[in-house]
């Protein structure tokens, strides 16, 4: 067995590596982390069974992961805020800090953006899928002794609902659909109960993340594909709920939603799944804000505090964790919608 660190690294579709990936010595400002968690997200899905995703496609081989926590091994020289042994969650975003966008104040938008586990930018960016990593010292936040790291690595998907929710508005007393309980759903039902949304109603067409929907606040829980005529109540008198977070990806979750919302109301776009063909006059008509949402800011860093504090619990979430050696199996397992929700893999 090899003493150099590992990774899982992609090569083509299907094509997944457990092999050696060098550990990086961390430069003035730098930390190199001890990674213990992975948790395999919807991208890392889309390199593992297609190589990519829309017109991205990996050109060389590439550690997948950004969905990370470990313990700092090592400091650069400069850093003071951080100790060898402590525990922390990743920021896989580093924005690059001086193009127009983020001397804006929107770094999300970055013309430089380096994400780790992208093929965005050639050569790629590395993820964090591998026993050593090496990132800039504000990138590892500090956890709980009371977070567990593959809670600290929800930190990332966490992130990108808090924005979400953020883009949305003020959340108290109102009426919100989801639509779509993969992570990022089931997330966002999370988020939007902390927010004191008064109602939440979900939609799937599998019936397992649907019973995790319920556990983790949903109002009511629908298989869309078993009762497809389940939202038509909701369209009496133009319509029902303030929000919509459409987190499917699917052009038919999105409009058919559309009847069940009232004039005015705001639909926050969480799924990529590629163009979709709207009802413009519906949108029209009934006065509907259609918002995007891209990955987040300064939401990680209160994702990971909300966790610290308690307040937030993403525990129901995580369905299985498998040693990264077994890589392969955790990817599959994580592809079954029917038996999984979330699946992390244990680096140590």
């Amino acid at each position: 067995m090899s003493s150099s660190p590992l990774g899982v690294v992609v090569h083509a579709p299907k094509d997944l590596r457990v092999e050696e990936v060098a550990a990086v010595a961390p430069a003035a400002g730098e930390v190199r982390i001890r990674i213990e968690a992975g948790g395999i997200c919807g991208s890392d899905m889309h390199y593992y069974s297609h190589g990519g995703f829309g017109t991205i496609r990996i050109k060389e081989p590439m550690v997948l992961g950004h969905e990370i926590a470990g313990t700092v091994v090592e400091l650069g020289s400069g850093v003071s805020h951080l100790a060898l042994g402590t525990r922390v969650a990743v920021n896989p975003s580093r924005p690059c800090g001086v193009c127009k966008y983020c001397r804006e104040g929107a770094p999300r938008q970055c013309l430089d953006m380096y994400f780790l586990g992208s093929a965005m930018r050639f050569p790629h960016a590395q993820g964090g899928f591998r026993q050593s990593l090496t990132v800039k010292a504000e990138q590892a936040v500090p956890i709980a002794e009371t977070v567990s790291m593959g809670e600290a690595a929800m930190g990332e998907p966490l992130s990108v609902c808090l924005h979400g929710a953020r883009q949305a508005g003020p959340l108290m007393g109102k009426r919100v659909l989801v639509t779509g309980c993969g992570p990022i759903g089931m997330l966002t039902v999370i988020v939007a109960r902390y927010a004191g949304a008064a109602e939440i109603v979900v939609t799937d067409v599998s019936d397992f993340p649907l019973s995790i929907a319920r556990q983790v606040g949903a109002t009511r829980a629908i298989n869309i594909a078993a009762e497809p005529d389940a939202l038509e109540a909701y369209g009496a008198d133009k319509g029902t709920f303030d929000v919509l977070f459409e987190a499917s990806g699917h052009q038919s979750a999105l409009v058919g939603a559309l009847a069940a919302l009232r004039p005015g109301a705001v639909i926050v776009q969480l799924g990529l799944g590629g163009d979709m063909t709207l009802p413009i006059n519906v949108i029209v008509a009934k006065e509907l804000q259609l918002r995007g949402t891209f990955r987040f800011d300064s939401e990680f860093n209160l994702a990971v505090e909300l966790m610290n504090r308690g307040l937030i619990d993403v525990k129901p979430l995580l369905t299985a964790t498998l040693p990264f050696r077994e890589a392969n199996d955790a990817f599959n397992l994580a592809l079954d919608r029917s038996r999984a929700v979330k699946v992390q893999m244990a680096f140590t």
